[in-house]
């Protein structure tokens, strides 16, 4: 990791403090490409002018509407369920950051279209919680595969493994991993 951090220099993490916000944007965001999930964004954004994406806002939007903004059936009932959990106080947005991270996980989640992965990266691109470990993000396993000369790419376990050095600051050491694969192939760390 020292290599890592020295090729990609200090670590700056910017918080994205609108909860609802980046809930919303990783919904929108999950198995398409970045510049669909940006287009999207925008159309939805222009559809709710001039106001924000609140749980209020998305609330008075109706299937086709959502549609009309590029979103697929199942994401547009995944909205309207983020925005209905969030208006009835089944998922509390403003007082989840004095929670630990497993009961954020676990409100999170009970959210249609919200798993594990997306509550880890609210945890740490939201909260600003610094040990938080994605096991499951194919950018940090690719990335531990070339820097730890792994064959292939690593198992739950593995990564456990390796991460627990990187204790108590696993979420700065993930992010350290995903820069590494946003470095230009010539500079990036690879066995």
């Amino acid at each position: 990791m020292r290599d890592v951090i020295r090729r990609v220099g200090p670590f700056r993490l910017r918080l994205q403090r609108d909860r609802f916000r980046i809930l919303v944007r990783s919904i929108i965001s999950q198995q398409i490409s970045t510049a669909a999930a940006r287009s999207i964004r925008v159309r939805l954004d222009e559809l709710i002018a001039p106001e924000r994406a609140t749980a209020e806002t998305l609330a008075r939007l109706n299937h086709e509407q959502f549609r009309s903004a590029g979103l697929s059936s199942q994401k547009a009932a995944y909205l309207h369920d983020l925005s209905e959990k969030v208006r009835s106080g089944d998922v509390q947005l403003r007082q989840i950051g004095r929670k630990s991270d497993e009961n954020v996980i676990d409100e999170l989640v009970q959210i249609k279209g919200v798993g594990h992965w997306t509550a880890q990266m609210f945890l740490i691109f939201s909260l600003g919680r610094i040990d938080v470990f994605p096991h499951a993000d194919l950018g940090i396993r690719t990335n531990i595969r070339h820097l730890y000369g792994l064959a292939e790419l690593p198992d739950k376990q593995t990564c456990e493994r390796i991460a627990a050095a990187w204790r108590p600051y696993a979420s700065v050491a993930s992010w350290y991993c995903w820069r590494n694969g946003d470095l230009p192939p010539q500079t990036r760390i690879v066995p």
